[in-house]
């Protein structure tokens, strides 16, 4: 499937077009046969549903899209229900779950940008760019993306794993961290896990990047190898770490994270 991605929506249009619908965090979904998730939405329900504004996302193979923050008040009606994004996954093509992801996070731009944040008057969509402009002062603001990035430390055939506090199970991944001002990309890894695990890494290498709208992030991947130092977690973030070899993993987060692209890697690379 084939996304291009517009900011100006079209005067008129005929048919249906997929509509990205968001309660705060959850999106409207539709059941379908074989698939319990399909945000296609048609023209007669597009008006029945209480949007508080909309913005136009692009053309998805020919398609018009859409995203929308729900009134509080929404009630789903028959056929419907409220999905999170995580448990999207893998009920509909990757393609849409992409463009739901970009869908979230411009809603929740869009509803957390209506006010300047530097003098506090209305702003207004720009008519050049994907922006909100101040009419007081003329600040612009896009949309907020925070870079983290997201490392698998191996040494020889074992892989750095570690369990942080605010995970819900005794799911174990790989460290990853906000950057910093002024901060370099590998300047942040070399940080990131020395101050949560207390070692050194080095032949920092890229690996890929994903966007992760939990809550508006770019995940950048990398590998690193270990360089010197034993493993003393922080205790603030992660109350546990350890080297895991590939056939003895512990619970590992889902498919659909980077980290798990990272653990899944490194698994391979050791066949």
């Amino acid at each position: 499937m084939r996304f291009t991605a517009k900011f100006i929506p079209p005067k008129k249009y005929r048919g249906s077009a997929f509509w990205f619908f968001f309660k705060q965090d959850k999106l409207l979904v539709k059941r379908g046969e074989g698939i319990k998730a399909l945000p296609y939405i048609d023209n007669t329900l597009q008006h029945d549903v209480p949007y508080i504004r909309f913005q136009y996302l692009g053309i998805l193979d020919g398609e018009h899209c859409f995203s929308a923050q729900l009134a509080d008040s929404f009630k789903p009606g028959p056929g419907l229900y409220l999905l999170s994004l995580r448990k999207l996954y893998g009920l509909v093509d990757e393609s849409l779950f992409s463009l739901a992801r970009r869908a979230y996070l411009i809603v929740r731009w869009d509803q957390n940008n209506q006010y300047c944040g530097r003098c506090g008057k209305l702003t207004h969509d720009s008519s050049k760019e994907r922006a909100k402009v101040c009419a007081c002062c003329d600040l612009i603001m896009y949309p907020r993306i925070a870079p983290a990035i997201i490392v698998a430390v191996m040494r020889g055939t074992r892989i750095l794993l570690a369990h942080a506090k605010r995970f819900k199970n005794n799911t174990y991944s790989v460290i990853a961290g906000f950057v910093e001002p002024g901060e370099t990309l590998e300047e942040c890894v070399e940080r990131e896990v020395f101050e949560e695990v207390g070692i050194k890494v080095k032949d920092i290498t890229y690996f890929k990047s994903q966007s992760w709208p939990f809550p508006n992030s770019l995940m950048i991947a990398f590998n690193a190898r270990y360089a010197a130092g034993d493993i003393k977690v922080d205790g603030k973030e992660i109350d546990h770490a350890a080297w895991f070899t590939a056939k003895k993993l512990p619970l590992i987060p889902p498919p659909m994270s980077i980290a798990r692209e990272l653990i899944d890697w490194f698994v391979e690379k050791q066949r």
